[in-house]
């Protein structure tokens, strides 16, 4: 049976074992799971808002663009049957 003397140095070296592979389980945790939690979810629905306004502002333009070539066209067309 151990000492008291054993003991101390068995639990001198297990705890901060112990404690060091537990943060390490947990940082790994954390990393597999994709940490940041609800900062990370604010980043990507702001992001997922910029995407959309600039598709939205891309139709937009295209749509612009399109009307500005039937103009266009119309006009040169008028232009070459007078």
């Amino acid at each position: 049976m151990p000492g008291v003397a054993e003991l101390a140095i068995i639990f001198t070296f297990t705890i901060p074992l112990v404690l060091i592979v537990g943060v390490l389980v947990l940082i790994a945790l954390k990393i597999l799971k994709g940490g940041g939690g609800k900062a990370r979810t604010r980043i990507e629905e702001e992001e997922a808002r910029m995407i959309q306004d600039i598709h939205r502002g891309l139709m937009k333009m295209e749509d612009r663009i399109e009307a500005l070539e039937t103009l266009l066209f119309d006009e040169k067309r008028k232009g070459t049957n007078q």
